[in-house]
């Protein structure tokens, strides 16, 4: 197995167009696990963590752009108050060390159903930057996955950055595992309002065979919440949203759930993430 380190994003950029089947690595959280358990031998690897424009973040009036190797540690601790969805589902994310490591750029190559940083980008209609000698593309996060970890990433590019709007309230992550703590995620769910643009955004995690949005509850929930005088929740709408929902995935039995237990536990994610999402706001 070949080790490339570029220590430049061009050299990076060129080395992935010379070696298309290189298999980048950052923090290593997801890489390293396949390698260990012998599930992966890639022909070469291509470190990506001396390419320092990955590591940074900057915003573009009230966008933000963050570099696909920025840790989950600095999500919660310098983003937070500008994405509290992602923040929240980022302390979710493993241990203290794996934060330390793990990065959103990671989690989007490794393109898995049950990828926690997935639902809140979806919820947020965040946008993946993929890059090569060729060109840069940006791709609407809900078309970048097309399948079980796979993506619309090309053999010769790589993930730049993800650019999303902020959000100083309104948004919610929960996950359902089966302890607290260190656990792929049984079901997860993601929402975010937007009381200016009177948008919803919806994202549904670990029960489809992709991370999906539940478009048809984002309509419902436009029409039916009180944007102007921000009055509570009818439990009505709260229940009816959750049926939504619950509707939109499409899960499968296995050893953390089955497709019925999924189903219920993401009508009440979503209607418990309604409710806080909505008192933030209000």
């Amino acid at each position: 197995m070949d080790f490339l380190q570029p220590s430049t994003w061009d050299e990076a950029l060129a080395a992935k167009a010379a070696h298309p089947d290189a298999v980048p690595i950052a923090g290593g959280t997801d890489v390293m696990v396949e390698l260990n358990f012998d599930r992966r031998r890639p022909p070469a690897l291509l470190d990506l963590s001396r390419v320092a424009p990955l590591t940074e973040w900057g915003t573009d009036g009230d966008m933000l752009r963050v570099g696909a190797g920025v840790p989950y540690r600095r999500i919660i601790e310098e983003l937070g108050g500008r994405l509290p969805g992602l923040a929240m589902a980022a302390r979710t994310v493993g241990s203290p060390q794996i934060r330390n490591r793990g990065t959103v750029g990671g989690n989007l190559g490794s393109a898995s159903p049950a990828g926690d940083a997935h639902p809140p980008l979806l919820a947020a209609r965040a946008e993946v930057e993929l890059a090569s000698v060729r060109g840069v593309r940006r791709v609407p996060v809900e078309s970048f996955f097309t399948g079980p970890k796979r993506s619309v990433l090309a053999p010769d590019e790589l993930i730049a950055a993800f650019r999303v709007r902020t959000a100083r309230a309104g948004e919610q992550f929960a996950k359902i595992g089966t302890r607290n703590a260190m656990v792929i995620a049984v079901c997860s769910f993601a929402l975010a309002l937007d009381p200016v643009r009177r948008t919803v955004g919806t994202g549904i995690g670990s029960a489809a065979p992709t991370p999906v949005r539940a478009t048809a509850a984002e309509a419902f929930l436009v029409a039916e919440l009180d944007w102007d005088s921000r009055g509570a929740v009818p439990p009505g709408v709260a229940a009816e949203f959750g049926r939504l929902v619950a509707a939109a995935a499409a899960p499968i039995d296995d050893v953390r759930g089955t497709a019925a237990y999924r189903r219920h536990a993401l009508s009440v994610l979503a209607r418990r993430a309604l409710v806080w999402a909505w008192e933030g706001l209000r």
